[in-house]
């Protein structure tokens, strides 16, 4: 296999898991294997809908295609490929999207105990990784743009102080960007921790043109992070919930293979597979001129909505050198109080009345997101859809919230209070006890509480605030969020 590796490592035109299933399709192999629609013969509604092609391809790992826990043949090729498409030491295809991978990428580094220095502005799989492994989450606050209302990112001397006060932390983990757009300093971060003995983790779930666009920020690879997880699903145009797990030099191959067996399916999609495999190649191959082009096309709308007034489309202009050390520009987010209008209030009025369907509003601010699929057209509507909206609908804003991060006091573990004995209490009855559940509205899937923290009187004023706006909630045991589950 290592012979094998080597031939294909830089033919970044193959496409493995692709030919491989082409070759099968050919073979009109009788299927007495699961799936049990036989290739869509057994559900014809399923077959009408998703295509004879999609579901012929709808397969079971066998020796021809290779298999997704203990890959030798295909599998290994496209990883092999996809490693050097990345310029990590090693990759691994992810069926069970970032999260997943962001979850494997924690349980690789942390055991029971291990402290690990993290922003708290993370998404919940982060912190769910913590509830599974039992590490302990020093967080670095963010600083927040008063403005914006938004989390920034870590700065140099928060980073660098939180490792000196717990010198025996075992990883930094890093946004590499937040949901915003905004980069921390991350080849400093890097080194500072490897400086240290830990290592550095990216979750770059918004992050993965950052390996093929020039201008861009840096990826977490080429700044020499041990261990990133890249959303393909997002950027890179595959299939929803497939993604790539990355590692650097510093990391065992073996033993990171061992910790994704054991939350990862043992039946690995092979549309997801291929849809990775083929998306890949599309990067390599034209992904520079792709994403320079989406770049482009973002900041032509940005300039447009500024021109409206009201709104602020923020971009490189925020950059300080530390804890805004850098701005994906093709991250399309807008400032949205300043016409009166909360973000998810825009963002409702835009599918609802315009059928425009964005990736998120919270309470002050909406992201559209541009990618390789998006053209000027689209954009010129959205631009005159928002103009439309603050001719209709901008008032003064009285009452508006806008902070969108509140610190929190963190009392015990995510694990002991995730497996506390608990009481469900009204929300406002919370207040002062011990989460032990997570609420957040998702998108971003930031939470608002997580487990092991003491909900305080700002964070219900939030929640009630939230879901009066309209902003999707999940998290809690109870559906409505009347009811909050805490530590006994």
């Amino acid at each position: 296999m290592a012979v094998q590796s080597r031939r294909y490592h830089y033919d970044q035109q193959r496409a493995p898991i692709y030919e491989a299933l082409e070759r099968f399709r050919q073979m009109r192999v009788v299927p007495f294997d699961v799936p049990g629609h036989k290739r869509g013969r057994g559900n014809p509604e399923l077959t009408a809908f998703l295509g004879e092609k999609c579901v012929g391809v709808d397969v079971n790992s066998m020796k021809p295609l290779d298999n997704l826990c203990h890959p030798v043949s295909v599998i290994r090729e496209a990883e092999d490929l996809a490693a050097d498409a990345f310029g990590a030491e090693h990759a691994f295809l992810m069926v069970g999207g970032t999260t997943s991978a962001v979850q494997s990428m924690v349980l690789t580094a942390c055991k029971q105990g291990d402290e690990i220095i993290l922003p708290r502005n993370v998404h919940r799989s982060v912190i769910n990784a913590l509830v599974l492994c039992g590490a302990v989450p020093v967080y670095v606050n963010p600083e927040v743009d008063q403005r914006l209302g938004i989390s920034l990112g870590m700065s140099r001397d928060q980073v660098q102080r939180a490792i000196r006060e717990h010198p025996k932390a075992v990883a930094v983990l890093v946004n590499n960007p937040t949901y915003y757009g905004i980069c921390s300093d991350l080849r400093a971060i890097v080194r500072m921790a490897h400086e240290a003995g830990m290592l550095c983790l990216a979750d770059e779930a918004h992050g993965t043109h950052f390996y093929f666009g020039g201008g861009l920020p840096v990826s977490a690879m080429a700044a020499g992070a041990d261990m990133a997880a890249v959303s393909m699903h997002k950027s890179g145009g595959s299939l929803t919930q497939s993604s790539f797990l990355l590692t650097g030099p510093g990391v065992h191959a073996g033993y990171v293979r061992q910790i994704i067996n054991l939350t990862q399916t043992t039946s690995g999609s092979y549309l997801l597979m291929s849809s990775l495999d083929i998306s890949r190649r599309n990067l390599a191959l034209r992904g520079r001129q792709v994403f320079h082009q989406v770049a482009d096309m973002a900041e032509y709308a940005r300039e447009e909505i500024n021109a409206i007034g009201g709104y602020y489309a923020f971009g490189k202009e925020l950059i300080n050198g530390n804890s805004i050390f850098d701005f994906d520009t093709t991250k399309l987010s807008v400032h949205t109080l300043d016409i009166g209008l909360a973000g998810i209030e825009v963002y409702d009025i835009l599918r609802d009345e315009y059928d425009i369907q964005i990736e998120f509003g919270d309470i002050g601010n909406i992201l559209a997101y541009l990618s390789m699929g998006d053209r000027p057209q689209e954009l010129e509507r959205l631009v005159s859809a928002l103009a439309e909206i603050r001719r209709r609908y901008q008032t003064d804003g009285a009452g508006l919230l806008s902070q969108e991060y509140i610190d929190p006091d963190v009392v015990i573990t995510p694990q002991e209070a995730f497996y506390a004995d608990k009481e469900s209490l009204p929300l406002r009855e919370t207040e002062g006890r011990v989460c032990s559940e997570f609420v957040m509205c998702y998108p971003p899937g930031i939470p608002i509480l997580a487990p092991g923290e003491r909900i305080t009187g700002d964070i219900l004023d939030y929640i009630e605030y939230a879901k009066c706006k309209g902003c999707s909630m999940t998290g809690p045991e109870d559906p409505e969020i009347n009811y909050l589950n805490v530590v006994k």
